[in-house]
């Protein structure tokens, strides 16, 4: 009854350590995009619209800082820094890599969130690495984190555009069709970072990628 009771007690005292450890997680999500009125509906700026959604359900502003827009929640226990990057997308990866600095934290704990052309509209893909596909916030956010394994969730925008067209497409804005149906999407991109950080990378996988 007593060596019972004893591993009741201690079977407590190390989940208790367990969620205070994982409540003092800390996690970096970042939405990829340019910068200036002339880009904010394009379809290459859909990271920013996710991360505005993020604020939205959890009633923040964004703050102009170093490299970028910052704004900081709390989700289920975890702080999670929301970044929207001020470097174009070209340079996404030094404010990328500051802010992992300065917030100590390592790359698990990260979640680039952007564009995909090789998706059909509005399907959600979450992977914990993966090639920059030819993208080129991508392309920097792997050279300056000096590895391809990162976590990221790709939003579809597919591929309608003719040969030649591809910067104009990406650089375009939504169509009719797409902007009737991009705030469900939106929103359901949103509850996947959230997911990410509370519920982990499989789990959030399996409840929303093709959804």
């Amino acid at each position: 009854m007593i060596s019972e009771l004893k591993k009741w007690w201690m079977d407590l005292f190390k989940t208790s350590i367990i969620e205070k450890e994982n409540g003092m997680k800390k996690f970096l999500i970042i939405g990829l995009g340019n910068i200036g009125d002339k880009y904010a509906e394009t379809r290459h700026n859909i990271g920013f619209k996710i991360l505005d959604e993020i604020a939205k359900i959890k009633d923040v502003s964004f703050e102009t800082l170093t490299l970028g827009d910052v704004a900081t929640i709390t989700h289920k226990g975890k702080k999670v820094t929301l970044l929207k990057p001020s470097t174009y997308m070209n340079l996404s990866g030094k404010a990328i890599k500051y802010y992992m600095n300065q917030e100590s934290i390592p790359k698990e704990q990260i979640l680039v969130v952007t564009d995909d052309l090789n998706l059909p509209f509005g399907t959600l893909r979450m992977k914990a690495k993966g090639t920059d596909g030819g993208h080129n916030g991508l392309k920097d956010t792997q050279i300056k984190l000096n590895t391809p394994n990162y976590p990221r969730l790709r939003f579809g925008i597919s591929d309608e555009f003719s040969k030649g067209r591809q910067v104009d497409y990406v650089l375009g804005e939504w169509n009719n069709d797409e902007q009737k149906a991009l705030p469900e999407r939106i929103d359901k991109a949103a509850q996947a970072c959230l997911s990410f950080t509370h519920a982990g990378l499989t789990n959030t996988m399996n409840q929303f990628n093709g959804k």
